[in-house]
C-alpha cells in the first residue's frame, strides 16, 4: 500500500506555490495592504526589475513539478530558500500572515524527510567527482 502523506502533503505544497505564483502574474486573488516595514522591503525587492519575476516563476514551476510528481526533490530543493524567507518575512515584518507560512514550511520538513534517501548523496561531507 501507498503512503498517502507524501502524495497528500506534495499535493498542497504545489498547490499554495503553482496558485499565489500564478497569481502575481495573473492578479486573481486580491493582496491585503501590508505593514510599512513588510511593504517597503516588498517594494525594494520588485524596484530590483528581476527578483520578485524570478521567484515567482520559480515557484509556479516548482509548484507544477509537485502537483505532477516529476522532479519532488528538486522542486523541494527550489523551495527549501524561498520558503524560509516567506516564512522570517512574515514573522518579522508580516506576522498578521504567518499561519500559511508556518504551513509551507511543516509541509516543505515533512517532504524533505519523505523523500531523505534523494538528499542523501547532497549532505555528504565528501564526494568524489563521478
Amino acid at each position: 500500500m501507498k503512503p498517502y502523506g507524501p502524495f497528500a502533503a506534495r499535493i498542497v505544497l504545489g498547490l499554495i506555490f503553482f496558485v499565489f505564483g500564478l497569481n502575481f502574474f495573473l492578479h486573481f486573488i486580491p493582496q491585503p495592504p501590508m505593514p510599512p516595514a513588510a511593504g517597503a522591503f516588498a517594494g525594494a525587492m520588485f524596484a530590483t526589475g528581476y527578483i520578485f519575476q524570478l521567484l515567482k516563476v520559480i515557484e509556479v514551476v516548482s509548484g507544477a513539478l509537485l502537483l505532477g510528481g516529476f522532479f519532488v526533490p528538486l522542486a523541494l530543493a527550489l523551495l527549501a530558500p524561498i520558503i524560509v524567507n516567506i516564512f522570517f518575512f512574515h514573522a518579522v515584518l508580516a506576522p498578521g500572515g504567518i499561519a500559511v507560512p508556518i504551513v509551507c514550511l511543516a509541509l516543505e520538513i515533512y517532504l524533505a524527510w519523505a523523500y531523505r534517501s534523494a538528499f542523501r548523496s547532497m549532505l555528504q561531507a565528501k564526494v568524489v567527482p563521478g
